[in-house]
């Protein structure tokens, strides 16, 4: 066969296969985008089950209990000031 009927023959099923493949990929993305709005949909009908978590202030675990920061005296850490600074 002639060399540029070989060439436009590739180059048109590259094209086409390129075509395809954009199809296939916006069928996948319109997919995703359907599938997303179910479950948004969802979710916000039973958003009060999902319970988010206290996170403790200290790293043992444990919360504070008192008025923290505005506490007098207190830094903001919550910790007592020193007497002096450290050298």
């Amino acid at each position: 066969m002639h060399p540029e009927f070989l060439r436009e023959m590739t180059d048109l099923r590259g094209r086409e296969m390129r075509a395809r493949a954009h199809q296939a990929r916006m069928a996948r993305l319109a997919s995703l985008v359907t599938r997303r709005r179910r479950n948004q949909r969802d979710s916000a009908d039973g958003a009060d089950r999902f319970v988010i978590p206290a996170v403790p202030d200290y790293v043992d675990g444990s919360f504070r209990t008192g008025p923290g920061v505005s506490e007098a005296g207190a830094s903001e850490a919550g910790q007592a000031p020193a007497a002096h600074r450290a050298a």
